[in-house]
């Protein structure tokens, strides 16, 4: 077997090739007329990927079913169990070809949040040290707001065309969960971000959108640096 030189390339750490990064988004869900289904996703892997561009990290792509709460009816989602189940199939995948000790899940989805509860059962299944990193879900703001319009402009993937058109929440129901009543009552956060919407509408910002990723980086790079330390 060749000998891998671990201190080639831009690494700062050799200790990071033991860290493996993944996304975790959603590629199924509507996110009003200028944001394709699969903007979680892409926001998702667009961090992870950056992150591993960074540090040196593994990127080991991303998960593909997703997670959402049953009163939030927006999408095709799968079972939280059939979530994990895949998580862990993907990670030990991974630990047994690539070596790795260690992963970051960097999660773009809000309704993949409940995973967070299921950590410790996934670490266990497959003997990984693991963080969850939600940096992006606790700073973009509603769903198919101007957070995730923002950073749909930096990746190219908005309908700037639609976007006159995305805080017609009673035409777009899920653009800040607006329609989703019940989901609002259970949880005041979803309901102030609909109220938002609705009152103030959306817009689109360059260099927020770009902040956005920054600090979603950011946050995914500390959590390196603590699991090369652990």
């Amino acid at each position: 077997m060749a000998e891998l030189r671990y201190r080639s390339g831009n690494i700062r750490d050799p200790g990071v090739h033991k860290v493996g990064i993944i996304a975790l988004g959603s590629h199924l869900e509507n996110h009003g007329p200028a944001l394709p289904i699969d903007t979680d996703a892409k926001i998702g892997a667009h961090i992870a990927f950056q992150s591993s561009l960074i540090s040196g990290a593994k990127f080991l792509g991303i998960i593909y079913p997703a997670y959402e709460l049953d009163e939030i009816d927006h999408g095709v989602h799968v079972s939280l169990e059939e979530l994990k189940k895949n998580v862990i199939g993907t990670l030990n995948s991974a630990k047994k070809y690539l070596s790795i000790e260690k992963v970051v899940i960097v999660n773009a989805h809000g309704g993949n949040i409940p995973l967070m509860a299921e950590l410790w059962d996934i670490e266990e299944k497959t003997d990984l040290a693991i963080i969850f990193n939600n940096k992006v879900i606790s700073t973009e703001g509603p769903h198919g707001g101007s957070g995730e319009l923002s950073m749909a402009k930096v990746l190219g993937i908005l309908n700037e065309n639609e976007v006159e058109n995305q805080a017609d929440v009673e035409k777009y129901e899920e653009v800040g969960l607006y329609g989703f009543k019940q989901a609002r009552k259970n949880d005041q956060d979803i309901d102030d971000g609909a109220i938002d919407v609705k009152e103030n509408g959306v817009y689109v910002d360059l260099e927020y959108g770009q902040q956005l990723f920054n600090l979603a980086v950011d946050s995914v790079l500390l959590d390196i640096e603590k699991l090369i330390d652990f």
